[in-house]
């Protein structure tokens, strides 16, 4: 894998290299980040670069390092989607969890605890296993929205560069302008100066748009009805979504149904307002935002009247329309 803008993975601890090649953390690297909606035809996804969850995982985990040079926190980083399923958080949408997107979180811990090379590994390092399996307990790894945290910082400067929005090089800069403060306060990531948070902060909107623009909510819904459908017929169950992704793919071409199913899903192009037979769905999504905090400024809807407007009507993004596709 590669570094992560230009921050050797190299610079993880034994404590933490020790982990890379777990079982149950390589299998995230046959799980996308962008939820499924990558094989469809559609042009926004058609030409995007692989991007796993075990690439973000570590993402995650080299940030957290990076910032609090603590080994415990930034392997719960490390942990943090151990347990997503195949196509992410596609299957929150079967859940019916579309508006939080938070169901496939639930057995994190289970997971760690279950796995005899991650138990060893912590008990050769004298690390309590109830210390790495909620990064929620540490404000750099996670806090809550709008908040800056490894988990938004490493998917978002990925997605500036997968998505076109921005060159390695900005990506870089951005980065570099991060630090970690208590600002009175518990500690946090910030920026330093007003002009990177708002450089930040006007990509991250960009991306928060591709995630609930009608192609992703459209992809995602159809997604996790081939899975439900294949449930139902007994093509899949519920432990084949904790494979991977070409796995749960060849069981679905295995079965004349579900192949028919997951051939249309693939072709889906198109969207139009022209209403198609069996293709109408009102789609709601949960919308994710940065609102970056600026070191002794506060956040940056506060310092900047542009951004705050920006955001506002991010926020105010309508999903009341029935989306037609083919």
């Amino acid at each position: 894998m590669k570094d992560l803008f230009y921050y050797p993975i190299n610079a993880l601890p034994e404590q933490l290299s020790g982990l890379l090649e777990v079982p149950e953390l390589t299998r995230l690297d046959d799980v996308g980040m962008h939820c499924g909606c990558e094989y469809t035809g559609f042009p926004i996804f058609r030409h995007l670069d692989k991007y796993s969850r075990y690439e973000h995982s570590l993402g995650c985990a080299l940030i957290t390092y990076r910032f609090t040079k603590d080994p415990v926190q930034a392997t719960a980083a490390l942990f943090h989607d151990i347990s997503t399923p195949v196509f992410s958080h596609t299957i929150d949408f079967l859940n019916g969890d579309y508006e939080r997107q938070e169901s496939t979180e639930l057995a994190t811990e289970q997971v760690i605890k279950s796995s005899r090379a991650i138990m060893d590994h912590l008990k050769k390092w004298g690390t309590d296993p109830d210390l790495v399996c909620d990064y929620h307990m540490y404000p750099v790894a996670d806090n809550d929205p709008p908040g800056l945290s490894a988990d938004r910082l490493e998917y978002t400067l990925s997605n500036l560069i997968n998505f076109g929005f921005m060159e390695p090089a900005e990506v870089r800069r951005i980065f570099e302008d991060i630090t970690v403060s208590e600002n009175g306060g518990a500690p946090g990531l910030f920026f330093r100066s007003p002009e990177a948070a708002l450089a930040f902060g006007l990509g991250a909107l960009k991306c928060s748009a591709i995630y609930v623009r009608e192609e992703d909510r459209y992809s995602m819904q159809r997604l996790s009805e081939v899975i439900a459908s294949a449930m139902e017929s007994g093509v899949l169950e519920l432990r084949d979504l904790y494979t991977t992704e070409t796995v749960v793919i060849g069981k679905l071409m295995s079965d004349p149904g579900t192949r028919d199913l997951w051939k249309r899903y693939r072709c889906l192009s198109t969207l139009t307002d022209v209403p198609v037979f069996g293709s109408g769905r009102v789609i709601t999504a949960k919308k994710r935002y940065i609102d970056p905090p600026v070191l002794g400024m506060g956040r940056l809807s506060g310092i900047d009247p542009g951004f705050r407007k920006a955001m506002e009507s991010f926020l105010e993004t309508d999903f009341s329309q029935t989306i037609y596709a083919f």
